[in-house]
C-alpha cells in the first residue's frame, strides 16, 4: 500500500521559511516523479513544484521558482519543499503527490498517489 505523509507545516510570519517533507512508502521511490501542490480555502488546487525520477530535473510554477526549492533524497524515500520569503498568500494546505510516469507534471491528473496534506499558515 502506497503512503505519502507530509510534515513540516505550521504557522510562520511573513518573510520566514519552512521546509516541508513528504515521506513515501510502498513504492519504488526513485522511479517516481514527485510533485507539490497547494490549495487555499475556496480556491482550486494549484501546482507548486515537481521533480523527475532518479536524479530529478525540477520544474516550478512561475510565481514560486525564486522562493521555493524542491529536492528529493531517494535513500530516505523523501521529497522536500524548501519555502523562503513566505507571504500571507502562500497560506494553504500543501500536498505531495507521486507519479508512476517518472516525469514531472503540473497537472494533478498525472499523479497516481497523494498525501493528506500539511497546513501552512503565513501571518502578516
Amino acid at each position: 500500500q502506497v503512503q505519502l505523509v507530509e510534515s513540516g507545516g505550521g504557522l510562520v510570519q511573513a518573510g520566514g521559511s519552512l521546509r516541508l517533507s513528504c515521506a513515501a512508502s510502498g513504492l519504488t521511490f526513485s522511479t517516481y516523479a514527485l510533485g507539490w501542490f497547494r490549495q487555499a480555502p475556496g480556491q482550486e488546487r494549484k501546482f507548486v513544484a515537481g521533480i523527475a525520477r532518479g536524479a530529478g530535473g525540477t520544474y516550478y510554477a512561475d510565481s514560486m521558482k525564486e522562493r521555493f526549492t524542491i529536492s528529493r533524497e531517494n535513500a530516505r524515500n523523501t521529497v522536500y519543499l524548501q519555502m523562503n520569503s513566505l507571504k500571507p498568500d502562500d497560506t494553504a494546505i500543501y500536498s505531495c503527490a507521486a507519479s508512476r510516469s517518472g516525469l514531472y507534471s503540473r497537472h494533478a491528473y498525472d499523479y497516481d498517489f497523494w498525501g493528506q496534506g500539511t497546513q501552512v499558515t503565513v501571518s502578516s
